[in-house]
Order: structure tokens, then C-alpha cells, then sequence
């Protein structure tokens, strides 16, 4: 079972004093948390002010950043189209990469995604696709990436999802039911990220956990470190073995 760590996402610095933005401290963080149990990290590269970023220079300098200290360990960047707000000139900071992490997430809701998924996998890059609702598996699954992704992301992100577990089950079942059998990485985010992670360990699916998806512990006690939350659900698997 693969356990991917999400470091840092869109979070800003004064949410949590061990967030790393930094390549040295996501560098640091990524560590930890293969050490904890992690077999990917999932991060956002920030420029100088702490600020997510495209850009080919600090993307560069967070990749090379991390493998310096974590050789082999499966690295990813985000994709997402807020950052920049207008998918031509993501697609030109994209293309422009001059390193190329091991995977991209791309969210299949999002404007531009067919052209930014050519473009990544003529870069060598593996896709996951982001799901974030079941309008969007049903666009996934008439897509012409269905066979050529890594793996897919159940993602509820919302906090006003009523019943979050029921949201990513119903996706799940659109992808069964168009006959895609990806390996499926599930998550939640904020008070939904320990339910929906517990729904994926039942479910056999691959995990995700950092900062970018909770600040705390399963029993609500605030995380120490992105580590922590990695040792936590590795705990949970073992419980559930």
C-alpha cells in the first residue's frame, strides 16, 4: 500500500509552524516522512516569498532539493490551475520545466487539461488524476488519458461535502463501473481527511496524509510534523492489517 506524503499544498506559512515551504525544508520534511513510511510526496513548489509557484526556476530548485536528500523516494508537483488562473500560460510554465518530477496531479475539472496531459506525458511526467466529485470521474472515464495514467486521486476537498465517505465511495463506484482499474490514492481534507483515509485503508486504496490535507492527529491533538501524520497512518493500516 502505497503511502504518499502531501507536504505543504496552498497552505500558508502562519497555519502550522513546521509547514515547510522552502526546497531545503521540504527537502528536510520529505525525508521525515519516508522515514515514517511514506513512498511518495506530493508537494508545491513556492518561490522566494512563499508564494506557489510554476515557475521552471523553483520548481528546478525544489526537485533538486528533495532527490538530493531522498534518492529513489517518487516525487510530485502540483498542476493547479489557481495558481496562475489561465491554463495557456500554465501550459507555458510547464513546458518550460527544466526538471521533471516523477508525477503531476491534474485536476480533471479544470480548464486546459487535455492539452496540459500531452504535454506531460510527451515530458515523461506520470499523471494522476484528480477526482474531486463524480461529475468529474464521469469525465475521466470518456477521456482519452484513462490508459495512460499512473493512478487516480478520490479527492474530497470540500468542506461543505454533507457526507464525505459517501462522496468518495460514488466516485469510486463510477470508475468500477466504467471498467477503470487504476490504482486509486484516496483522501480527504480538513476534518474529513482521517474518515475518508479510514474509508481508503477498508478499501484496500493507496493514502495520502500531510499538512496539506490536516493539521492534526486522529484524535484531533495538532500534528507535530508531517511525520507524525505519516507515522499515524501507517499506524491505522497495521491496525487494520
Amino acid at each position: 500500500m502505497l503511502i504518499k506524503a502531501a507536504l505543504n499544498g496552498s497552505r500558508a506559512r502562519h497555519e502550522h509552524e513546521a509547514l515547510p515551504l522552502s526546497p531545503a525544508s521540504l527537502a528536510r520534511d520529505a525525508a521525515e516522512a519516508r522515514a515514517a513510511g511514506a513512498g511518495a510526496v506530493h508537494v508545491h513548489a513556492r518561490d522566494r516569498f512563499g508564494r506557489e509557484t510554476l515557475e521552471a526556476e523553483h520548481c528546478a530548485d525544489t526537485i533538486d532539493a528533495v532527490r538530493a536528500a531522498n534518492p529513489g523516494l517518487l516525487l510530485g508537483l502540483t498542476t493547479g490551475l489557481w495558481i496562475v488562473k489561465d491554463a495557456a500560460r500554465r501550459l507555458a510554465l510547464v513546458d518550460a520545466w527544466t526538471r521533471i518530477p516523477d508525477f503531476c496531479s491534474v485536476n480533471f475539472a479544470e480548464d486546459g487539461t487535455d492539452e496540459l496531459c500531452q504535454l506531460l506525458l510527451r515530458k515523461g511526467v506520470g499523471i494522476e488524476a484528480g477526482l474531486h466529485s463524480v461529475a468529474d470521474a464521469r469525465v475521466f472515464a470518456t477521456s482519452a488519458f484513462v490508459d495512460k495514467c499512473l493512478r487516480v486521486l478520490i479527492e474530497i476537498d470540500d468542506p461543505a461535502t454533507p457526507d464525505p465517505v459517501a462522496s468518495a465511495a460514488a466516485i469510486g463506484r463510477v470508475l468500477e463501473g466504467s471498467g477503470i482499474h487504476l490504482p486509486i490514492v484516496q483522501h480527504g481534507f480538513g476534518p474529513s481527511a482521517w474518515p475518508v483515509l479510514s474509508d481508503a485503508v477498508a478499501r484496500r486504496y493507496d493514502l495520502r496524509i500531510g499538512l496539506e490535507d490536516t493539521l492534526v492527529m486522529p484524535d484531533g491533538v495538532p500534528a507535530k510534523n508531517n511525520a507524525a501524520l505519516v507515522a499515524a497512518a501507517v499506524a491505522l493500516v497495521s491496525a487494520h492489517a
